[in-house]
């Protein structure tokens, strides 16, 4: 048994309250329950119940057995001098104040009805692939469509939290931020941290002050990300490395904390030299970027500004030495819904936050725009049940699995609560 059993019990008073006693054989009675605190201190703040008539009010501290409080050493720690109940599973030993004064303590397994905790322990000792798949599609579609959007906000959340390091590292540059963002995702998977820290080598004002030149750019975007070392002798890539040079001495470039850029493992239309050569089309062709993405609430309007290609020599290339057949390298538009669901819209949501502004209803509307996205967790997902199929409900599954599933959080979700109470019922 875990103690998240234990709150999960007290918190939605699924136990039997009607003749509670202490440990002494006081009578309690509950008025409210207290906050649950997920931090250091007490399990429940401002609680209040009377015991032997006497009416309380403090915290509440809850253990699988009394013995635990010692194990925790809240007999030294002043933040558990006002606790005036002591919930356990399991009665072993009386328990102190600092002051010696005894803490009533309430031994909650007799007054729980054991189909809850046999449903508990069925929950959390599944073998499936996540712990509820066999009751999976018997949540309502309205608590599951709330609680998706929910996780949804919530895995925002975390991107925000991200974003607000980048800012800060960008000395509060949204343009700055908005660039490595970017970067980073059009290394896709296998590049994306090596792109980041290609635009993490660089100030953006060196990008700003040569956006109006495509080949400085290109000179810059590869020299780099160390693709300009190789012996060609090809009049573009001898261009880009005499250009590289002289940015490399003017802006007093390195390039020495870059990862290796990787071509293994990809499709030649996603090879770093055309993802770069889309990138820096891009900030030539949009001089201020930001601006015109923060206000973007439509997928007709992303398309307009990322219908975008690859320099000419890259129409005939997909490496420096190597020609191909003649081709237009635009993004396609499962690359720009990635863009979106990565950057967009984590950026709206990020910078509507700085600016004490809710946009939840607007992130909505612009992420179900988006088709649902395709992965092996999304899959299994919708192999259980009917699901809307949007970008917003794969997102909100991967925050699913990966923060609540992976780490046996059932009594935290929405669906493991819901199924534990309907059962208790």
């Amino acid at each position: 048994m875990q103690e998240d059993f234990l709150h999960y019990i007290w918190k939605h008073k699924a136990f039997d309250t009607s003749q509670l006693k202490t440990t002494k054989n006081e009578a309690v009675s509950i008025s409210q329950l207290g906050q649950h605190n997920h931090n250091a201190g007490p399990d429940f703040f401002n609680a209040q119940l009377s015991i032997a008539e006497q009416l309380w009010a403090g915290n509440v501290e809850i253990h699988i057995k009394s013995s635990d409080w010692y194990v925790h050493n809240h007999e030294v720690d002043k933040a558990y001098d006002n606790v005036i109940l002591h919930v356990v599973w399991v009665h072993d030993t009386e328990i102190f104040r600092k002051d010696n004064s005894e803490i009533p303590t309430l031994e909650l397994k007799q007054y729980v009805d054991k189909t809850l905790y046999e449903n508990y322990q069925k929950l959390m000792q599944s073998k499936s692939w996540i712990n509820c798949e066999t009751n999976f599609n018997e949540v309502d579609d309205f608590l599951l469509n709330n609680w998706l959007e929910r996780l949804y906000i919530d895995r925002l959340e975390r991107k925000s939290d991200d974003i607000q390091q980048l800012l800060k590292a960008s000395n509060n540059d949204w343009e700055a931020v908005l660039f490595k963002m970017l970067t980073k995702n059009f290394g896709l998977k296998i590049n994306g941290e090596s792109f980041l820290s290609l635009a993490s080598s660089l100030d953006f004002s060196v990008v700003r002050k040569l956006q109006s030149n495509v080949l400085d750019l290109e000179a810059l975007f590869f020299g780099q990300a160390d693709l300009l070392n190789d012996d060609v002798q090809e009049v573009y890539h001898l261009d880009l490395q005499k250009r590289y040079v002289f940015l490399k001495q003017k802006f007093k470039l390195n390039n020495q904390g870059v990862l290796p850029i990787h071509f293994f493992r990809l499709r030649p239309p996603n090879f770093p030299t055309i993802r770069l050569s889309q990138l820096v089309n891009l900030y030539h062709t949009h001089i201020n970027l930001f601006s015109e993405i923060i206000t973007l609430k439509s997928m007709e309007e992303v398309y307009r500004i990322f219908d975008i290609e690859t320099s000419e020599f890259w129409k005939s290339h997909y490496t420096f030495s190597k020609s191909s057949k003649v081709s237009k390298k635009g993004l396609s538009k499962s690359f720009i819904d990635l863009v979106v669901i990565n950057t967009v819209i984590p950026l709206q949501f990020s910078y509507a936050k700085v600016q004490g502004k809710l946009i939840e209803d607007q992130v909505f509307n612009f992420i179900r725009q988006i088709k649902i996205e395709s992965n092996s967790i999304v899959k299994k997902f919708l192999d259980l049940r009917p699901i809307e199929k949007s970008a917003l409900t794969s997102q909100a599954l991967l925050q699913l699995k990966q923060e609540y599933c992976n780490k046996n959080k059932c009594l935290q979700c929405v669906i493991g609560n819901k199924l534990l109470i309907r059962s208790f019922k």
